[in-house]
């Protein structure tokens, strides 16, 4: 194997054995195989698309595809494998859709090359063969590192992209105009002879959907759950029986407050699944009692000592501990070999292990923190906001947030957060808030210092509040007193950042490391046309940015 995609790949270059997140060998081949399989249904669907046809269930299929390769979702061998054979029969269909496109055209079809003659072995150990062929490390022997490198960051900002998609399909909305854009680029890197500029203009149009698809998903969130106020939410256990639901699904979470009602369980949140707290749909149920833990890499000793049943959802698990195997389930694209997967949202299983377990014997201190400061939440205060401003009672911005993990160097988010001086606000939002979000900071005249807006996946607030900001001082982000200084881990943060480059935003840094994938020539053509830089000390970030630099 070799797999680079996430900041934290061993020793900062690939890894070779078995991942850093878990993953083992044959998952890691099983799941290049799968996505050069994705590349091959897209030759055809972008010119069937082209000519007139395409299919929802093509579309559908290649973002759930996508997106169950991202770190931290499945694990399971015989899951991805049972894809790669679904992937076939999409091949198929998409093949004789675009040949029916063609005949309609009156056009011969053309005769496609690469992913697209790819046919599977029957056997696991066929297609793990076929998955060590197409492998990263044998492009980077054909293409070098700095064309790989690019064409990986456009396939892991598109398996973003993807996730946000998906997300927002299962609550009822869709954008043929994001599924086109995911086919045509994934032809796109299926294609030959690609330029350091040619991957770097798709990447920044990978980031231009993204903003397109992080709104729609803002739009079926809020939809579906009213926009989210500012919420009090207890950070200490209740008594009683109890759920934890981790991810991102606020389906998944929706359904299981509506099937525990008058149960006598009460659920928790954890990692990406708080900001939930803040949404009128879901903050409706009194047994939705607060949050348990902190971010996805401590869950192992977190999970271990939750005294119920555990719901993954989306991406996050880590390898289950024995102790509490028998009482962790996946849901959607998640799985972990042995756990038992939930379909169709009957979470009947983990009620029942919920029901058998102890639960917590007494209420813990009364201690809470505050979440929901979405877009609209902050835009209604926004001329309060824009007055301290004006009044030299607001100094700065910063925008400290991104993906967590378990690599060293992380502590520095939270002694930059410390250390942001007493008239600037922080605002934040993925689980790199969890290094700094118990803490306190305070208000700068009724205003919270430091301001949730949400999940990775409601980056779209962030910029809708910058832009406002912009709006109203009549100037760019750029010309804003606000700095970003992120943190780095998985896919969603890279195509996050491909909307904030699509935007022209200048001096983000980045930390605590860069990933692999990023090479020197091609971090180069981002500090040339960005300023994009890794960060260095908390005290000179800190000085540098209080300058606007």
């Amino acid at each position: 194997m070799f797999c680079y995609q996430c900041e934290q790949t061993l020793k900062g270059s690939g890894c070779t054995q078995r991942g850093i997140c878990g993953k083992d060998p044959d998952t890691a081949v099983l799941q290049d195989l799968l996505i050069y399989a994705t590349k091959g249904i897209s030759q055809y669907a972008h010119r069937a698309r082209k000519l007139g046809e395409s299919s929802r269930d093509i579309d559908v299929f290649t973002i759930e595809a996508l997106f169950s390769t991202i770190t931290n979702v499945n694990f399971d061998p015989e899951r991805v494998k049972d894809l790669i054979m679904v992937a076939y029969d999409k091949l198929d269909k998409a093949r004789a859709m675009y040949e029916n496109a063609c005949k309609k055209a009156r056009v011969e079809p053309e005769d496609l090359d690469g992913p697209a003659r790819w046919r599977p072995e029957s056997s696991m150990q066929g297609l793990i063969r076929q998955g060590e062929d197409i492998g990263i490390d044998k492009r980077k022997k054909a293409l070098g590192d700095d064309i790989t490198g690019l064409e990986e960051l456009l396939t892991y900002g598109l398996k973003g992209v993807s996730a946000y998609l998906d997300h927002a399909q299962i609550l009822g909305k869709e954008d043929d105009k994001a599924y086109a854009f995911i086919h045509e680029a994934l032809d796109f890197i299926a294609g030959d002879g690609l330029t350091i500029d040619d991957l770097v203009g798709m990447c920044l149009r990978c980031g231009e959907v993204n903003i397109k698809a992080m709104e729609l998903l803002d739009s079926a969130n809020t939809g579906t759950y009213g926009d989210p106020v500012p919420t009090k939410v207890r950070i200490e256990p209740v008594k009683g029986k109890a759920i934890l639901v981790s991810g991102h699904d606020l389906k998944d979470l929706e359904e299981i407050l509506k099937q525990t009602q008058g149960k006598g369980i009460n659920v928790y949140t954890h990692g990406e699944m708080l900001p939930a707290h803040g949404y009128p749909g879901l903050k409706k149920y009194p047994h939705l009692v607060g949050n348990y833990g902190g971010a996805w890499q401590d869950q192992r000793r977190e999970f271990d000592r939750f005294p119920g049943a555990i719901l993954m959802t989306t991406n996050c698990i880590q390898r289950p501990k024995k102790t509490y195997m028998d009482r962790i389930f996946t849901s959607g694209l998640v799985a972990w070999p042995g756990v038992l997967h939930i379909k169709n949202h009957d979470f009947s299983p983990v009620i029942d292990a919920a029901l058998k377990a102890e639960g917590f014997k007494e209420d813990g201190p009364e201690k809470y923190i505050t979440v929901g400061f979405g877009h609209e939440a902050v835009l209604s205060v926004a001329p309060k906001i824009i007055d301290l401003v004006k009044k030299d009672k607001i100094r700065h911005f910063f925008l400290v947030g991104g993906c967590d993990g378990a690599k060293s160097g992380r502590n520095y988010y939270t002694d930059f957060a410390r250390a942001v001086p007493e008239d600037c606000l922080i605002l934040t939002l993925a689980c790199g808030k969890y290094r700094f979000n118990k803490l306190d900071f305070g208000e700068i005249d009724g205003i919270p210092r430091l301001l949730d807006i949400g999940q990775c996946n409601d980056a779209y607030s962030a910029i809708t509040i910058a832009s406002a900001l912009a709006e109203a001082f009549n100037t760019d982000v750029n010309g804003l007193p606000l700095s970003m200084n992120l943190s780095w881990f998985e896919q969603k943060a890279v195509c996050i950042l491909l909307s904030l480059l699509y935007l022209g935003v200048k001096n983000i840094r980045l930390g605590p490391s860069l990933p692999a994938f990023v090479t020197p020539a091609v971090l180069n053509v981002l500090k040339e046309n960005f300023n994009l830089m890794p960060n260095s000390t908390v005290e000179q970030d800190m000085e540098a940015m209080l300058a606007g630099n």
